[in-house]
């Protein structure tokens, strides 16, 4: 089975022309200058005086005035919320009625617009990046996501190896310790890889294509990643840059570091280790246990709420 995904592709099950809620990123190209910079105290939560936050240049006010003109490009096309970052901008978009044409095209000539009022030939990179908010998806933990995606920056920026230990976080019933980027546990798209035994062919691939498509778009996959369908839908993630939540049956030893491949993945961000706080035997029992902390991680959007 080939790998699907490539570059900015999208998820073919979908209409994207239909009414719809996206989280849209757009990613600014390396010669255009930065749409702003980091300010204030990253030690200070979100929404507090004096806490992070994107001052934006020239370029970014530019932005931004075009966003509060989105509608212009087609009356069904609706800011909820975004967030201008120094090399990219989240849009929570909403589509409010069907549209003539794909969504790619519209935000084509949103970038357009944005190449006329700044006078760059190209501000954004090729495509864009999409998730697909699910029905019954709380917008409030998105809002929030977007809020607090400078003090996330910030705080990267504070702390750039990833290898934070936290050794009280509680999962359902369960005590665990965590090793690395505790951050991904705040990810709001989070998609639990589990692959069961009777799930037909055509599961499968359904199942591969929407996890992958998590992971190409900036969410987290959680697994322990055990079975071999399970491994290779891991190492596709990571070959499309995607991040992971990797749950195990032996916790780390206070001073004990991962294995280097893990260590690489923490030392970019993009990995997330979670073990039970006393270590379990490898087994049929375990896998199960592991699969269930899993389902429950993917359902949870911060530490806070473990």
């Amino acid at each position: 089975m080939g790998r699907y995904w490539t570059g900015n592709s999208r998820a073919p099950w979908h209409d994207y022309r239909a009414r719809h809620i996206y989280h849209i990123t757009l990613l600014k190209r390396a010669e255009v200058p930065d749409f702003g910079s980091l300010a204030g105290d990253w030690r200070l939560h979100s929404g507090t005086r004096g806490s992070s936050y994107v001052s934006a240049s020239p370029i970014g006010k530019a932005v931004k005035d075009c966003l509060r003109n989105i509608g212009s490009i087609h009356p069904a096309l609706r800011v909820l919320q975004y967030s201008l970052m120094p090399d990219h901008l989240h849009i929570l978009l909403s589509v409010e009625s069907i549209l003539d044409e794909i969504l790619g095209r519209k935000l084509a000539a949103f970038k357009v617009m944005i190449n006329k009022r700044t006078g760059f030939p190209c501000v954004f990179g090729k495509g864009f990046n999409d998730q697909i908010l699910i029905s019954g998806r709380n917008l409030d933990t998105i809002y929030r996501y977007l809020r607090e995606n400078p003090r996330r920056l910030a705080v990267r920026f504070a702390n750039p190896d990833f290898f934070e230990r936290r050794s009280n976080i509680r999962i359902g019933d369960t005590d665990c310790q965590a090793y690395g980027n505790l951050q991904l546990l705040e990810n709001p798209f989070k998609d639990a890889v589990v692959v069961h035994r009777a799930d037909s062919v055509e599961k499968r691939e359904e199942n591969r294509l929407r996890w992958l498509h998590t992971a190409a778009n900036g969410g987290v996959i959680v697994s322990p990643f055990i079975s071999k369908e399970e491994k290779a839908i891991r190492r596709e993630a990571e070959d499309l840059g995607g991040r992971i939540i990797l749950l195990t049956n032996e916790p780390l030893k206070e001073r004990e570091k991962p294995a280097a491949h893990e260590f690489s993945l923490c030392s970019e961000g993009r990995c997330l280790l979670i073990a039970p706080a006393e270590p379990l035997p490898f087994g049929r029992r375990t896998c199960l246990k592991l699969n269930s902390l899993a389902e429950l991680i993917s359902n949870f959007c911060s530490s806070s709420e473990l």
